[in-house]
């Protein structure tokens, strides 16, 4: 191509925070919660169910809003209680007040 046009891109950003997966609570079926989670997390089963039993805790960091809600679509179709959120900035997370 030798045409003289000029072709301007333009990058996308995006503004989309990161989100988080937190098991709330393990429920009844903790065997099928704790399969969900070693399908999610890669983890041993040993670490899944200590993940399970440690609930509430912070399962999966740093997905976009569409990994997040699948994640946690997976482990409310195990009968567990599970919410994504989004992560709060650096610095932005503070300490507990006595």
């Amino acid at each position: 191509m030798t045409d003289d046009k000029s072709v301007e891109y333009d990058t996308l950003l995006c503004d989309d925070p990161s989100h988080e997966v937190v098991l709330v609570d393990c429920g009844p079926r903790e065997k099928d919660v704790i399969l969900a989670l070693r399908k999610l997390t890669g983890l041993s089963l040993w670490h899944c169910r200590d993940l399970a039993r440690q609930a509430p805790v912070i399962v999966l960091e740093g997905l976009g809003d569409y990994e997040a809600r699948s994640a946690v679509s997976m482990l409310r179709s195990a009968d567990a209680e599970a919410e994504w959120r989004a992560e709060p900035e650096p610095g932005e997370r503070t300490a507990p007040s006595p």
